[in-house]
């Protein structure tokens, strides 16, 4: 009966972490619109940043709670299912072309991030404070510099015209105000429904909390980009798709990897270093061979939705024989 009341739970944290994450970025976007801010900086910085808070909050309940292991797991993992899953998916259905040289310049941008956060766990194997003050002071000057250096070199990037037609443009700023508190509410309740069920669920099968978390917390956790990226493609907005898979990854890598570094320092799990980190870091720089575009217009063709479903289903695979000793 406990186990059943603990699987509740984490179905139900989803559920609200989806629903909330939606409201948070809605709101958060319909109330920096109506103090003026252009929807090409809401979509790289609110945008991105919602899109991640849940993997944020998630990582931060449970450092707080002595599970470290499920922090670490779920912002590796969430980075592995958004490119592997998630424009796997999107891929398959909806082939994506790249357009913006906003996104062409991001990738540098992760594939620095990935770096930084992978030398500081390198060094030691430690995941520190110090180490979560360089990642979350490194997210802020990169995402600084990607504002500032957008700001000056704009001249109609297509994804500007994509945020244009998806941030609100004429929402009360009581109801904007409304959603944007509702959405985090909502955010803290499901992200604690869901590190105690997933805990207890870990405990209950005696598997690590890091396999926890880079399976069931990061898929469940990366449903809202799921969500985002296909009913993107889906309207031609191909750049939107892509982007919120860069922007979290960028945010997932930085600062949900940090923040356990800042609120439960503590040694990494076994399996880090030698499976999940070298497995982000590859699929980091595979997205960027698909889709940067180095002789042209970038694409993930369908075949390369193939490509990435088959990678996700062979490292959930390793991931089951990981945590059962087969």
């Amino acid at each position: 009966m406990t186990i059943l009341i603990d699987i509740i739970a984490i179905l139900a944290g989803f559920g609200l972490l989806i629903w909330s994450a939606d409201h948070f970025v809605t709101g958060a976007s319909a109330t920096a619109r109506n103090l003026g801010i252009s929807p090409l900086i809401i979509g790289l910085t609110i945008v991105g940043f919602g899109t991640s808070a849940p993997e944020m909050l998630v990582s931060a309940f449970a450092a707080a709670e002595g599970n470290p292991g499920l922090s670490v797991g779920n912002a590796l993992g969430s980075n592995i299912t958004n490119i592997t899953l998630i424009l796997g998916t999107t891929a398959i259905f909806y082939p994506l072309s790249i357009h913006s040289g906003i996104l062409k310049r991001e990738y540098p941008l992760l594939i620095i991030a990935s770096l930084i956060a992978s030398l500081l766990l390198y060094l030691d194997n430690h995941l520190g404070w110090i180490d979560g003050l360089i990642m979350l002071g490194s997210l802020f000057l990169i995402m600084f510099w990607m504002v500032h250096h957008t700001i000056k070199n704009r001249n109609s990037d297509p994804l500007e015209v994509e945020f244009e037609h998806e941030i609100p443009a004429h929402m009360p700023m009581s109801k904007a105000l409304g959603l944007l508190a509702m959405g985090l509410l909502v955010l803290l309740i499901s992200s604690k429904m869901l590190v105690w069920g997933a805990t207890n669920v870990a405990t209950f099968l005696g598997i690590s909390d890091l396999i926890i978390g880079l399976t069931i917390v990061a898929i469940g956790t990366s449903l809202p980009e799921l969500a985002a990226s296909i009913i993107s493609a889906k309207k031609n907005e191909h750049d939107i798709a892509i982007g919120n898979v860069i922007g979290s990854n960028m945010f997932n890598m930085l600062g949900v990897m940090g923040l356990p570094g800042l609120i439960a320092p503590a040694a990494l799990p076994d399996g880090v270093l030698s499976r999940d980190l070298p497995m982000v870091l590859i699929l980091t720089l595979l997205l960027y061979f698909m889709s940067s575009g180095l002789k042209g217009e970038g694409k993930i063709t369908r075949f390369g939705g193939y490509i990435l479903l088959a990678i996700f289903v062979a490292y959930e695979t390793l991931l089951y024989f990981s945590a059962t000793g087969g």
